[in-house]
This record gives structure tokens, sequence and C-alpha cells, in this order.
């Protein structure tokens, strides 16, 4: 291995008889450099939009829920909070009550999307809004941006909130009279308007856990679920696995579950995933050409060095030793590609991080000036890797061309 290795470097950096193989060997390694680039700037601005997308739904939601194994109900207790707590690396465990409700005005009615927060949440998400003014207040309720445009709500406007649990007790009071009593549409008015997240501005009403039970038509002490935040900001897959085993080895195994941001919005981050995947089939194609020209490189090198060949067989060298000298070329080839364009890409990214130097194309239309970027050590991986296995599996066929020729009768080649 040593031997081809050496043979392999005399063969890529010594003259050869035709310029166009150094032509063509510069293609391949200035083609992996770029495709390499950009695969992996086009990777990290997709994986800084998820990470955007994560950070705007973590306002409201939570990384990590405890939700209900089954049903919509949860009964919270105030030593089952501190049990939480308790737990290392949590920081914060806050009941939310949340559910479909329908929201009526005089105009028209829509279904809407109700989360109700308890006092602690309400403070976190003022601190991490920067909002001059609390969002509601008593039962008083804040509506998202666009859900206000379609159904003309403003400040003070009165409107009606009520769960579609409480349609289905009034066709039942039909029959029994004396369920009456208990049908009671919660009125209340909008204390502000708001603008989060486009999911949450365009479905979603804000107002304390306590209003949202009356709604909800929960018990005392019942929630939808509880809101779990953890000291270091993070992706969360492993402060789910944390808090997933300890519920195992708590007796809310059977009656609960933990549930991510990424399983509650499933939707939303599968079509995000899908976009990035697409994209690094797509511009993996550009290695995948720059590869192939790089098997004509080392083909026309198999010929070009027919005399080396020979004199190589005569010294001894088998069929596997001549294959080795073409395939540590190619590898040798696609490292330098790949480290030239990880090392452009990681350049790009870490300036781009720091200083937001390409800018969005209009600003006004979103909540970031720039581009916003997250490398992950993993695409990083991935990339290098895929490109390394592209140049090597193109490496064979001009190995075996480069054994073949050196393996034939030398009725062809006659040395001086």
């Amino acid at each position: 291995m040593k031997a081809g290795l050496l043979i392999a470097r005399r063969f890529s950096f010594a003259r050869k008889r035709f310029r166009v193989i150094n032509i063509i060997s510069a293609i391949s390694l200035a083609g992996i450099t770029v495709g390499v680039c950009t695969l992996l700037v086009v990777m990290s601005v997709l994986n800084g939009f998820q990470k955007l997308a994560r950070d705007l739904f973590i306002t409201i939601d939570s990384p990590v829920q405890i939700v209900p194994l089954q049903g919509a109900r949860l009964r919270v207790s105030e030593s089952l909070l501190h049990s939480i707590r308790a737990i290392e690396g949590v920081s914060s465990a806050e009941p939310f009550a949340e559910g479909e409700a329908i929201l009526a005005t005089s105009e028209k009615s829509e279904l809407v999307t109700l989360k109700g927060l308890s006092d602690a949440a309400h403070q976190r998400l003022l601190k991490e809004t920067r909002a001059p003014h609390p969002f509601f207040s008593g039962e008083t309720i804040a509506a998202g941006e666009l859900l206000a445009y379609r159904t003309n709500l403003y400040a003070y406007r009165q409107v009606k909130l009520f769960s579609p649990e409480l349609i289905s007790f009034g066709l039942e009071s039909l029959s029994e009279p004396y369920m009456l009593p208990a049908l009671n549409i919660p009125e209340t008015s909008i204390s502000s308007i708001f603008s989060l997240q486009k999911v949450f501005d365009d479905r979603y009403v804000l107002s304390s856990d306590k209003f949202a039970q009356k709604v909800l038509l929960l018990g005392q002490g019942e929630y939808s679920g509880i809101d779990i935040r953890g000291e270091e900001v993070g992706r969360g897959e492993s402060f789910a696995r944390h808090l997933r085993a300890w519920l195992e080895r708590s007796p809310l195994k059977k009656t609960c579950r933990v549930r991510t941001l990424e399983e509650k919005y499933s939707s939303i981050f599968a079509v995000m995933q899908l976009e990035k995947w697409v994209s690094f089939s797509v511009l993996m194609l550009i290695i995948l050409v720059a590869s192939l020209s790089l098997t004509g490189a080392l083909a026309m090198t198999a010929i070009d060095k027919q005399r080396e060949l020979f004199y190589l067989r005569c010294l001894g060298l088998e069929k596997p030793q001549f294959m080795a000298i073409f395939i540590i070329q190619g590898a040798m080839t696609g490292v330098a590609g790949t480290s030239a364009g990880t090392l452009i890409a990681w350049t790009i990214c870490t300036l781009q991080e720091r200083y937001g130097i390409v800018q969005l194309p209009s600003k006004s239309a979103f909540i970031i000036d720039a581009y916003p970027v997250s490398m992950h050590g993993g695409d990083f991986l991935l990339v290098g890797l895929t490109a390394l296995t592209l140049c090597l599996a193109v490496s064979i066929y001009p190995a075996l061309k480069a054994a073949a020729i050196a393996s034939s009768p030398s009725s062809d080649f006659k040395p001086d």
C-alpha cells in the first residue's frame, strides 16, 4: 500500500504527455470542490431556517411536553410539578390548557386553537418577546394577527369563545332539560393582537390557564399537559430521552408520554427535512458529474503511463497493486477536493453566521435581515464520506483498465 501511495503521488504530479489530462484532472478537482462547498452551504442555510422555525415555535410551546397517553385531560398536582422541576436539567415545568374552540363574533365564527398559560409562562413569554404590555389579563384573550385580520378582531372587541363539546351538551340538553343550567357560553374581549409565528398568528388564541379551563370544560386541576424547558438550549433529543427515562421509572408511565416539538408539528418539520434531502440529492449530482470526469482523467493517465506500467510489471507488481495505484490516485483527488470544499463552506457559513453578509431580498417580509445558518457536524461528515465514496467508486474502472494494460502482451508496446 505504501508503494502504491508513492506511485500514485508520482502519477498525479508528474508531467503528462497529453496536456488534456491535466485540464480534465483540474476540472474534476474544481468540480468536487465547488459541489461539496455548495452542498454544505445550502444544507447549512436550510438548517438555519429549521432552527429559526423551532426557535419561533418555542416562544409559546416548549421543546418537550408531558401529555396524556390517551384522551386530552391530565390531572396535574403541585407535587407532580415539584417532582418534574427537581429532575436534573429541568429549568421550568408549567401546566397548560390547550384545545380547539369556536370564536364567534357578530359577523362570523371560526375554529381556533386556544392555549391557556400559567402566570409564570405568561411572564416568560413577555420577557422573550419584549412585549410592552401583557398579552391578556383576567378573562381577556390575545388573538393572532392573521386570525384577527380574517375575523375583523381588534382590541377591546367583545367575542364569544366556547368549546365544540358545548354544542354536544346543548344537543343532549334537548332531551335532558336538567343540563340547561350548565350551558354557559363564555364571553370575553380581545386584549391584544400578537405576531409571533405564522402557525400561531393564523389560528391561535392565548389566555390564562384558568379561563382556558373554563372554555375547554376542564375540571379543577385538569390540564392538557405540562410544558417542560431545559436549562440549556439544544435540539431537545437528549433532553427528551432523559425525560423518557425518568417517566419509565415513574408511576405516570401508564398514563402519560413525552412529546417533543418535532412530534407535535411533525408535518412542518417533515417538509423542512424533505427540502433538505431533496437539495442534497440534486446538488450531489454536481459531485457525481465531477467524479465521472475523474474517471476519464484516470483512464487517460493509464494510457499515458503505459511505459511506466510495463516497467512496474517487470519489477514484479501484480494486478491488485496496479489497481491500488489508480484507486489511491482517485482517492487523493477526492480528499483534496472534499477538504477544500469543506474548508471554503465552513468559512462562508462562519462569516454569514457572524456578520450576515448575504441579506434577504425583502427585509420587511421577514423577521430577520440575513440568511440564517446552522452548521451540523453530521452533515459535513455525510457529505464528505459520500463525495469520497463516489471518487473511489469511479476509480474502479480506470484501475481495472490500468491492470489490463499492464497485464497485456507487450507486442503493442516496445520499450526504448
